[in-house]
């Protein structure tokens, strides 16, 4: 396998990876794809608090962010960052007007699988074109060997979308559409969360992709809310931290059947200035730099005790506006490269 572009899991030590930035960040105009989505509870998307995040909030979360990028770095850890970009600037399709939210996630917008990397077909409208910041790395990893794959870029017309309070998710089956933070990758097996943020159709296109060397397995009644990293915490082979609010002995995905599975003491709550965009949960959202050492919030004491009762070392580091942006430190990165092979844990 050739290409700056290798990994086969979440655990094996981690050589690069792409952060994102906060420069700019924002909640995108209202539309229905944002009131579905994210804002199901309002009565109206007239409700949806759309505009640029406090000044003091995105100064914070950069500097959060470059101490991040210190520590890794100094762990001998390649690190790539996308381009500085004005989100506000509006766009359309022939179906929709947007503009855009942030590139301060790109685990939402990429999938990383053996030597390829893949651009998702989000969800969300005002994310569409978010992968244009990172362009010049894509070429990069394009020019080492890696494979460079775009998923068919879906229409997102009103219909697409469900707002009944019964709806089992708020996307249909039209069109593939999924972000790259519901999957996660186990060897020859990649987990893929059926949710607000990815359709079974999209576990589809994402199988005839990969092709036969992995099996996609699509999951649904584990989490119905939109990414799976607030849910499920792969640490090492055979060893995964679950969320006990969503994830208990019945809807337990069969492929960790026979794992240890550890479950969140406690969480801690950091709060939030204005609306969170994440709920407390993206305390355990987190990267395994290696199956010996964990990036954690500083401030989740419970699960840095839990992690270090299981020989998991952790370097505690902040991200102070996790739940108001969206992003805790797994979200805010794209491992690209792992030492490893790729194995099969799940059998």
């Amino acid at each position: 396998m050739t290409g700056l572009v290798q990994i086969h899991n979440e655990w094996d030590p981690l050589e690069e990876v792409i952060v994102g930035r906060a420069e700019y960040a924002q909640i995108a105009r209202r539309d229905r794809s944002l009131h579905a989505v994210e804002y199901p509870e309002l009565d109206s998307p007239d409700n949806i608090p759309s505009g640029r995040y406090p000044q003091r909030v995105i100064e914070e979360t950069i500097e959060d962010l470059e101490e991040f990028v210190t520590a890794l770095q100094k762990m001998g850890i390649t690190v790539r960052r996308p381009e500085i970009t004005d989100h506000s600037l509006p766009f359309r399709t022939p179906d929709w007007e947007s503009d855009g939210q942030y590139n301060y996630c790109p685990r939402d917008l990429f999938v990383t699988v053996g030597n390829s990397i893949i651009e998702a077909p989000m969800t969300l409208r005002a994310r569409q074109y978010e992968t244009n910041s990172f362009k010049d790395i894509l070429l990069e990893y394009l020019r080492s060997g890696s494979r460079w794959i775009s998923a068919p870029r879906p229409r997102l017309r009103d219909d697409m979308y469900d707002l009944a309070p019964n709806r089992a998710i708020a996307v249909g089956e039209y069109e593939p559409v999924f972000d790259a933070a519901n999957i996660l990758r186990v060897g020859r097996d990649i987990f893929y969360l059926v949710s607000d943020t990815g359709n079974k159709i999209g576990a589809l296109w994402l199988q005839q992709a990969l092709g036969d060397e992995y099996r996609v397995h699509a999951y649904e009644g584990v989490y119905s809310g939109s990414h799976i990293d607030t849910t499920i915490t792969l640490l090492r082979p055979g060893l995964v931290l679950m969320n006990p609010t969503r994830v208990n002995h019945s809807n337990l995905p069969g492929m960790f059947k026979n794992w240890d599975v550890l479950y969140v003491p406690d969480v801690v709550d950091i709060g939030s200035t204005g609306r969170a965009y994440a709920s407390p949960w993206i305390g355990m959202n987190f990267i395994m730099i290696n199956p010996s050492l964990a990036v954690v919030d500083k401030n989740q004491t419970p699960i840095i005790k839990l992690l270090e009762k299981h020989e998991i070392d952790v370097l505690p580091l902040s991200l102070r506006h996790s739940r108001t942006m969206g992003g805790g430190f797994h979200c805010v990165t794209v491992d690209i490269r792992r030492k490893g092979t790729l194995e099969s844990y799940c059998d």
